[in-house]
């Protein structure tokens, strides 16, 4: 169902949930710590991408598109879940990757084959180049008599980030005297629509490392999604050491951390590196006691499973429970 150019994609509100146990192993009190559960969502295995792409699909459909085209490297939750959304409306997708078939594990690729999507392999490209093929990929497309619509990367513009600005209003109506929101910031339009719903003093961005000046992206997308213009210096943004995609010990420990005190699975690129952001944000004082602090999960479970150095480290975990001495049994 489309209603003013936005598309019905989700299941709407997410679930606000308390995490105490998290909480207190993090040096909060125990009623500190939400935890927002945009990783429940329900399209194509959930995630945050679903809010952003109820209104950039909402307008190609208004558009008359009949094919969606994104980018995004082969383990891209954005792209497994633009595959859902035409699957679920009767389009095709078509995904512009980095890179040459056989060079990715499974995971998110493995569920973009189950919605049907098709690939186009761009080889060995940059940023710059990866957009240029999607490009060319389109006018082919459109040479071919498609009626393709390019979605952007990540599902970030301004268009996109209105729905979590919608987010945002979702958790004052759940939360009313919540003080920060951690989220993790990869392509900008889910930190830049909480900032235009929340202001920017209440919404701290853990980075990624997934693209270059994230800062003047995220207030850009503000501006356009909010009331007002947001200036780069406004936004709070803590920088998380370790390249993008790169498994630190303290984004393992955040995994482990998440899973074994709330029964919570994050993924090794995105939400473990904010949980590591949140922890050091604790330890200095930046994310302070007594004071509601929610962590938005955005989901992306499906690309644990496609990064052998995050599986090693929770296999290890079996490996300890192995040597461990026999739990007390009861009647």
């Amino acid at each position: 169902m489309s209603t003013n150019g936005r598309v019905q994609l989700g299941t709407w509100p997410t679930p606000l949930e308390p995490a105490p146990r998290l909480a207190a192993a993090l040096g909060l009190g125990s009623a500190d710590l939400w935890v927002k559960r945009d990783d429940l969502t329900g399209l194509g295995g959930g995630g945050n991408k679903v809010r952003k792409l109820e209104w950039t699909v909402g307008a190609a459909l208004t558009d008359g598109a009949d094919t969606l085209v994104t980018t995004g490297a082969p383990q891209s939750n954005h792209a497994r879940l633009t595959a859902a959304a035409a699957a679920r409306l009767g389009l095709t997708a078509v995904l512009v990757f980095p890179g040459a078939p056989g060079g990715s594990a499974s995971g998110n690729l493995a569920l973009d084959g189950l919605f049907g999507a098709r690939i186009v392999w761009a080889g060995d490209v940059d940023a710059d180049g990866l957009a240029e093929v999607a490009a060319r990929t389109v006018e082919r497309l459109a040479g071919d008599g498609r009626r393709p619509a390019l979605i952007p990367f990540g599902g970030s513009n301004a268009l996109g980030a209105q729905g979590y600005a919608e987010c945002g209003r979702e958790l004052l109506a759940q939360l009313p005297d919540l003080a920060t929101v951690v989220v993790a910031l990869g392509s900008g339009g889910t930190m830049a629509g909480l900032v235009a719903a929340l202001g920017p003093e209440r919404v701290l961005g853990v980075d990624t490392r997934a693209m270059a000046e994230p800062a003047a992206a995220v207030a850009a997308m503000a501006t356009g999604a909010g009331e007002r213009a947001v200036t780069p210096g406004e936004l709070l943004i803590r920088d998380q050491p370790g390249d993008y995609g790169v498994l630190t010990p303290p984004i393992a420990d955040a995994l482990t951390l998440a899973a074994r005190t709330e029964g919570l699975v994050l993924d090794p690129v995105y939400t473990g590196r904010a949980l590591a952001g949140l922890a050091a944000a604790v330890a200095d004082g930046t994310v302070l006691p007594g004071r509601a602090t929610v962590f938005l999960h955005t989901g992306g479970l499906p690309g644990l499973f496609g990064h052998p150095a995050a599986i090693r480290h929770a296999e290890d975990g079996l490996r300890d429970a192995a040597t461990a001495p026999e739990p007390d049994r009861h009647p």
